[in-house]
């Protein structure tokens, strides 16, 4: 754990992203305190950092700016760009001796003070290092703000991306951008990994919910949601970078398995899993993070061809291209250390930036020893670092490095809950109905029933305050429950029991809030199937031995085998990941708005037919682009 969380000293705020320069007397003072001062005045190779260099002066080209930073730039300073640690794996004065270039926090990798001032005071504790660099370099930090900025208690959960899918509402999902990236800024920060573009195939695959559906159209259409990050251009206010990730055919891997192999044709692979990255790149996503997967038996990692040549050159790409966690240990299929052989080849696929969390001390001097060799060229070093500066120059970070502190109120705000609000309404898709929905708002007998019913972190599902999220209260927002009680109360009456417990007939209606339980990558892989547990089972069946209507909200991140239960129940609602604004289901359920969700995946007739997919010739349960209304 780090423990450089100093608080920046208070001044008057910008209206720009970042905020303040550092006076000069101060960085002495902070440069000497930090037993740094020999950078700043002697460096063998290209001579005394200078206050009037050209890559300082805002008003040059961007392109001019990089050069002249480039040419002052030593081996181990531009190695130092390239590599990026995980927070709670640097100690004081690593950023400024390592001249690192990037920090990230991976889920749940947060300061102790899990606030929009306590990540402010980490990140400019962690800048003022970077400033204390010879040639002044900022840091640029990342972070997994996939479904609103997730890591931070208090933040806005908007419904994870099988949600916003199934809206088919690509403007809805820019303004959901544009909210995200005022959440992250409002915290200091500067970069999110997030849109994931995958064209999630096969349901059993434990990251579908990142996927906006099984169609290249639907990713292809919410790439508005990089405009709503970065905006129009990078640097303006409240933008951030994005990233266009896991690049490329990591939602069409054999059996949906988790950092599997796509073993598809070429042909295919253009088809289906490229269109969402070649839109991202036409909308100017600043970076593209590689898919630990592999393409027909050859990892992504080492991939020259789909990072350099198609990319890179057939795509035009022009941002930066950044590694998955420690996935370059994983090109000898052997996961113990950065081999020379894996470094080079990463590098040379095309590789600018590579997250090495733990052992980056062991990534540098790997590659450092491979540049001296021969094996990396410099011109690969040079281009990699020119494509890191360009989008620090572009996003303002050298005039404007440290926090803008004028935001914290905008982190879980109303106008945004509310906009998390709109997306779930819009999310809902209404799968069954005899007739018994809408339900009668403000009147009525109403049975609530159901684990996810009162459950923040299981409608919010994984990447949230943790990497694999948990169930319980684990941070603020509106569960289905109180929505419901919402509309119902005053004039009706709520009841509710988990397990089910108490239902008898007098009630005009059962809601069982069955589902998924939160997990991410790898471990929500279920290779024999999506199907509803023993827990909810038992439930659905208390609900129905009480002769009572019973209307099923299935809390889940992708299609569940229901098949057997359907003839069983009234209703039938896909409610997906919605988030921490849980009255948004309720809206729906009670007539305030009609459900205009349309699945954005085929619903599989049983788990065995995984993975079925619009013109396979197979015969789903329901079809893609299926949703009832009312």
């Amino acid at each position: 754990m780090t423990t450089i969380e100093t608080a920046t000293p208070a001044a008057a705020p910008k209206p720009s992203r970042r905020r303040g320069r550092l006076i000069a007397a101060g960085l002495v003072i902070l440069l000497a305190a930090a037993g740094t001062a020999y950078w700043l005045t002697r460096d063998t190779d290209t001579g005394a950092y200078d206050p009037d260099a050209p890559y300082l002066d805002a008003s040059r080209p961007v392109a001019e700016r990089v050069d002249d930073l480039l040419g002052r730039m030593t081996l181990d300073e531009k190695i130092g760009q390239m590599t990026q640690a995980e927070r709670r794996e640097v100690t004081g004065g690593d950023v400024t001796a390592y001249a690192l270039g990037s920090l990230l926090s991976g889920g749940g990798s947060v300061p102790s003070d899990n606030t929009p001032q306590g990540w402010a005071d980490m990140y400019d504790g962690f800048q003022t290092e970077a400033l204390a660099t010879r040639l002044r370099i900022p840091m640029i930090y990342g972070v997994d703000a996939v479904h609103g900025h997730n890591n931070v208690h208090g933040a806005t959960i908007f419904p994870h991306n099988i949600g916003l899918g199934a809206t088919r509402d690509p403007q809805l999902v820019r303004r959901i951008g544009e909210a995200v990236a005022t959440e992250v800024t409002a915290t200091g920060l500067d970069w999110d990994f997030a849109p994931c573009l995958c064209v999630a195939r096969d349901a059993r695959w434990g990251r579908t919910y990142e996927s906006f559906g099984e169609d290249p159209e639907i990713a292809s259409s919410m790439t508005t949601i990089v405009t709503g990050l970065q905006g129009e251009k990078l640097g303006g206010p409240n933008s951030v970078l994005a990233t266009a990730k896991h690049y490329v055919g990591d939602g069409g891997t054999v059996d949906g398995k988790d950092q599997g192999d796509a073993r598809i044709p070429e042909e295919e692979l253009r088809k289906i899993h490229l269109p969402p990255f070649q839109a991202a790149v036409k909308a100017g996503v600043g970076s593209v993070m590689v898919s630990f997967s592999s393409f027909n038996g050859e990892k992504l990692h080492g991939h020259r061809y789909l990072i350099t040549e198609v990319l890179k050159g057939e795509l035009g790409f022009t941002g930066f291209v950044v590694s998955d966690w420690n996935a370059i240990d994983q090109l000898d299929g052997v996961r113990d250390a950065f081999t020379p052989a894996e470094v080079s080849t990463a590098i040379n696929a095309g590789i600018d930036m590579v997250m090495v969390p733990e052992r980056w001390r062991e990534f540098i001097a790997v590659l450092r020893d491979e540049v001296n060799a021969g094996n990396v060229p410099m011109e690969r070093i040079d281009d990699a670092n020119r494509r890191i500066l360009a989008k620090k120059f572009e996003l303002g970070m050298f005039e404007h490095p440290m926090a803008d502190r004028a935001q914290f109120d905008k982190v879980g705000s109303a106008a945004h809950r509310e906009l998390a609000r709109q997306a779930v309404r819009q999310s809902q898709v209404l799968l069954k109905n005899s007739g018994v929905l809408p339900l009668k708002p403000k009147t009525g007998k109403v049975f609530v029933a159901g684990r996810s019913a009162d459950d923040i972190g299981n409608q919010s599902g994984g990447w949230t305050l943790t990497w694999q999220g948990s169930s319980g209260p684990i941070t603020d927002g509106t569960t289905i429950l109180q929505g419901v009680k919402e509309a119902v109360e005053p004039g009706g009456t709520v009841t509710y029991s988990a397990d089910g417990t108490g239902v008898d007939k007098s009630y005009d209606v059962a809601i069982a809030v069955i589902g998924e339980t939160p997990y991410a990558e790898y471990e929500g892989d279920r290779p024999d199937g999506v199907k509803l547990d023993k827990v909810d089972l038992d439930t659905l069946a208390t609900l129905r031995k009480a002769g009572v209507p019973v209307v099923v909200v299935l809390v889940s991140g992708r299609p569940v085998d229901v098949s057997a239960q359907l003839p069983q129940v009234q209703g039938l609602v896909a409610a997906w990941l919605p988030g921490t604004e849980g009255a948004g289901v309720a809206d729906v359920l009670f007539g305030a708005y009609a459900p205009t969700g349309k699945l954005p995946m085929s619903w599989p007739a049983t788990a065995a037919q995984e993975p079925v997919n619009t013109g396979d010739e197979k015969t789903p349960l329901f079809p893609y682009g299926f949703g009832l209304t009312y």
